[in-house]
């Protein structure tokens, strides 16, 4: 066990059972050579060069033994000329064959890992909230880009390497047995010698290096945590940056001696496969030696270079197909991490055949719905989360049996305790999830069965913690309606209060906002916020407590902003203030999961309860 390993950092990791006792599905390589389709006309030259370079390698050491016998040994001298040129032609060739070979597998390679970062990031983005909230980031990260290169060798180095060695050890077998069929045997013995720590050492390099990438997507994982600008906060506020150094070096302690275990274990077998090798060599001169001076049989001193060069390049291709092995289970891990992700199926998914959301106002109906967040299983993968074991308990209900209607341009405002289920609720009706038990329906569709870009159009969200790209406000706000021009973007801003500030920021509109909008106070991005919505005027509002971080001045304003994007439109907005409660068409109060009390302001008031109360401590001040 590693250093790093013996840490209480990893202690859960070493208990992963994904890495301690993993083994390669059966279905795995079938999978691996799916990709390769895309790509066939050109894997065909590049194996076709491939054994144009096998054979090269092989018509060499024959025509330096015909230089030795038939040309030095007798004195002809035109023949020795003539058959160096030969060599030297077939030089240029192997160089030219190499380039070119060199050429198709960097397409075959860079092709492959294009499609299976488009695959792997597409397929993530359409992952449930959930998934998000539970995975690390950094290990997402490691899987997008340090898997999909590992998964690349699949196709090139091990492609040609397994091609390249079996066409150049069939081609030097039959031309060592024409030779000398006694020293062949006498070499092959020793093959098993090969064969024994190849197979060895591939499974042993397969763990190793599956512990190396949990290693290094946990190393990621805390370095994507602390560097972005909330984390360094953090660690500044709480003044720990020692603590952080020390668990850091861990982390990277276990990646080095993971490191150091695969290139020792890696040597060891390279000097190993060596030394049989030179004793192979050995066995040659001795024997082919003794051959050539008691003049047995047909063996010629040319005969015993070229058969020599050609025992040489022969444990070349043993050894390199000994390593395919190993480099193909390497591959074939990092082809595992990332089907893991790939067969991880989105929980929200669009219909075979989705509908429309009718255009211009419509309703917001809940008929019965009940929801309970997925559990672990459903929505995340262990070795993500660092977990040491696959959780599979679900989660309980935070939604149970609401029903509720919101009329084509009325507002309906949700109040509740914290934890009531106010935000779930809101997921809803944006299908960020769906309802465990009963359905959402917008202008008459169920969610279920709308399709997700008339969904995109029809529902405009706006959250309580804003967020913001690490790029400039155009194109934060472009980010809700690509084509919109400028002159749209000023009203947006207009609208929400916020154009005379773009205005004085130093690039106007293309000003950077930082990390998560960082270089903004929190009215600022939020008003931002209100402004990217404005610009999509969407038929449905949603605002999860959208005011909330405005100071009184900057409420007003924005509140006179919501007033008019809100106008006409129907929206479902958590009530943070006084203003928004007063002009719901109807209040929904809810407490653990259900619907307690529902009417106007004044009829809840009038009723006294839950409502009463929260007014009394919430809004009334």
């Amino acid at each position: 066990m590693t250093v790093g390993m013996r840490g209480g950092t990893f202690r859960s990791f070493a208990k992963d059972r994904s890495v301690q006792d993993h083994r390669l599905e059966r279905d795995t390589a079938r999978r691996v050579a799916s990709y390769g389709r895309p790509f066939v006309g050109r894997i065909v030259a590049y194996l076709a060069l491939t054994v144009l370079a096998g054979a090269l390698v092989t018509a060499v050491p024959l025509l330096l033994g015909r230089i030795i016998d038939d040309g030095v040994d007798v004195g002809n001298r035109d023949l020795v000329v003539r058959l160096s040129l030969v060599v030297a032609g077939l030089a240029f060739l192997e160089a030219a064959v190499t380039v070119v070979s060199r050429w198709f597998g960097s397409r075959i390679g860079e092709g492959l890992i294009y499609n299976l970062r488009r695959e792997v990031f597409s397929h993530v983005l359409r992952q449930p909230i959930a998934f998000f909230t539970r995975a690390q980031t950094g290990a997402l990260v490691s899987r997008l880009n340090t898997d999909v290169i590992g998964a690349q060798t699949a196709f090139t180095s091990i492609l040609s390497g397994f091609v390249s060695s079996l066409v150049q050890l069939v081609l030097i077998l039959v031309a060592l047995f024409s030779m000398s069929w006694q020293i062949t045997v006498l070499a092959l013995l020793l093959v098993p010698l090969f064969i024994v720590p190849a197979r060895f050492m591939g499974d042993r390099l397969s763990a190793l290096t599956r512990r190396q990438m949990g290693l290094n997507a946990d190393m990621q994982a805390r370095m994507t945590e602390r560097f972005n600008v909330g984390g360094a906060l953090l660690v500044r506020l709480f003044g720990r940056p020692a603590t952080e150094d020390d668990e850091y070096a861990e982390r990277a302690a276990g990646v080095r001696d993971s490191g150091i275990s695969i290139a020792v274990n890696r040597v060891f077998f390279t000097a190993a496969l060596g030394l049989v090798a030179a004793l192979a060599t050995a066995l040659v001169y001795g024997m082919g030696g003794v051959m050539v001076v008691e003049e047995v049989g047909s063996m010629t001193t040319g005969t015993l270079v070229a058969m020599s060069t050609l025992l040489t390049r022969m444990y070349g291709p043993l050894t390199a197909l000994s390593n395919v092995r190993i480099d193909i289970m390497t591959a074939l891990v990092s082809f595992e991490r990332i089907f893991e992700v790939l067969d991880l199926r989105p929980l929200v998914a669009e219909a075979d055949e989705p509908r429309g959301i009718p255009s211009g106002p419509v309703s917001v109906e809940l008929d019965g719905v009940s929801f309970a967040y997925p559990g672990a299983d459903q929505v995340s993968i262990a070795s993500l989360e660092q977990r040491p074991e696959a959780e599979t308990r679900d989660g309980h209900r935070v939604l149970e049996d609401i029903s509720a209607t919101v009329p084509a341009g009325s507002m309906v405002a949700l109040v509740g305790p914290s934890g009531a289920g106010k935000t779930t609720l809101t997921t809803l009706v944006a299908r960020l999830y769906d309802p465990t038990a009963g359905s959402v329906r917008i202008g008459g569709v169920d969610l279920r069965e709308a399709s997700f870009d008339s969904l995109r159009e029809t529902v405009g969200v706006v959250t309580q913690e804003a967020h913001m790209f690490n790029d400039t406000v155009r194109a934060n706000l472009l980010y809700a309606r690509p084509h919109a021009d400028d002159a749209e973007v000023w009203r947006a801003l207009e609208g929400a209060q916020i154009a005379d500030l773009v205005r004085r920021l130093p690039d106007g509109l293309d000003t950077v906002v930082g990390d998560r909008g960082h270089r903004l106070s929190g009215g600022e991005k939020q008003r931002l916020a209100i402004a990217r919505l404005l610009l999509k005027s969407p038929a449905v509002v949603v605002l999860d407590e959208a005011t909330a971080h405005l100071d009184s001045e900057s409420e007003v304003a924005v509140q006179r902003a919501l007033d008019e994007a809100l106008h006409g439109r129907t929206s479902l907005v958590i009530a943070h203030r006084l203003s928004t409660v007063r002009d719901a068409d109807e209040i929904l109060v809810l407490e653990r999961g259900r619907v307690v009390q529902r009417g106007t302001h004044e009829q809840l008031l009038a009723d006294g309860g839950l409502y009463a109360a929260l007014y009394r401590t919430q809004f009334r001040d």
